[in-house]
């Protein structure tokens, strides 16, 4: 199942998308039931109901694509260096600190946070910053999409709270990475989180091995398989949610392989005019321009 927020004729709605068909099923809600996207849906189901009746089929050449939750109900969870690839290249990059421990795998998941307000859908602009930042990168992402709510959840139980995933572009500024060293800011200007084009459900992808790409300009930058997490999902939602309630709409990130702009010598950071593409295998391709 994949369900969809989009613009269609000027209201937003939300829907069932058919890739065969290439048709999305509009689901019979209200405009204020729609306003958020499909945390709505999200919340339907975790409160055990059924999806809404579809009300009529439109093209999906005919709808603007919006991120799947406009504005998740708080902060989007993220795991950093979750691919030992990019702990390594991270390292030599010298963000942060040069020590070599650094380019060793982390002995717990790394968390930090990106604003709510920082998402925008497939096909939006990542907005440069020029002025605050010289150094704009990307980061391909598998994120969760969490399905009911849970405290103290255990490893063998983890899956039962996911609803599905989505794909998150992590866009990052480097240089205000180094500069104020926790990662919220640099990861958190507008734009910084494009999300989508859609969620699908977890029964139609395999979390524990799907390929994530990505290219910038056509050229493929990054080219990996979820198989090479240091931390896997069970371990990542147990760990969180060892004192944190997790809420149905929840969004996790869960970490970006190597070849990140930094990752290059020299770096290939974004600018104005690029277009990244990230394709996940199951999920879909999320593309944005830079602005």
């Amino acid at each position: 199942m994949k369900i969809a927020t989009f613009i269609y004729q000027q209201q937003r709605c939300v829907g069932q998308v058919d890739l065969e068909t290439q048709k999305i099923g509009i689901f019979d809600i209200s405009p204020s039931q729609a306003q958020n996207g499909a945390q709505f849906i999200i919340e339907l189901l975790a409160d055990g109901q059924a999806l809404p009746k579809v009300k009529q089929f439109v093209a999906l050449a005919d709808v603007r694509l919006e991120a799947p939750i406009i504005r998740p109900r708080r902060n989007i969870f993220c795991v950093g260096k979750n691919y030992l690839d990019h702990v390594k290249e991270v390292a030599k990059s010298g963000l942060g600190s040069g020590a070599t421990s650094l380019a060793a795998a982390p002995e717990y998941p790394i968390f930090f946070s990106k604003v709510p307000e920082s998402v925008i859908g497939d096909q939006a602009s990542i907005l440069a910053h020029e002025g605050l930042t010289a150094q704009l990168d990307y980061e391909a992402e598998l994120a969760v999409v969490i399905g009911k709510q849970g405290c103290g959840i255990t490893k063998e139980e983890a899956l039962d709270y996911v609803w599905g995933y989505t794909i998150i572009n992590d866009v990052s500024a480097r240089d205000l990475q180094k500069r104020h060293q926790q990662w919220h800011l640099a990861k958190s200007l507008d734009s910084f989180c494009p999300m989508g084009p859609w969620m699908v459900s977890k029964d139609e992808i395999n979390h524990q091995d799907t390929l994530v790409k990505c290219w910038v300009n056509d050229e493929l930058r990054q080219n990996s398989s979820t198989s090479q997490f240091i931390f896997d999902i069970p371990t990542i939602i147990a760990t969180l949610s060892a004192g944190i309630t997790l809420y149905p709409g929840d969004i996790i990130a869960t970490g970006t392989p190597s070849g990140v702009g930094m990752g290059f010598s020299p770096p290939k950071f974004l600018k104005s005019g690029d277009v990244v593409k990230i394709e996940i295998d199951g999920v879909g391709i999320l593309e944005n321009n830079v602005l």
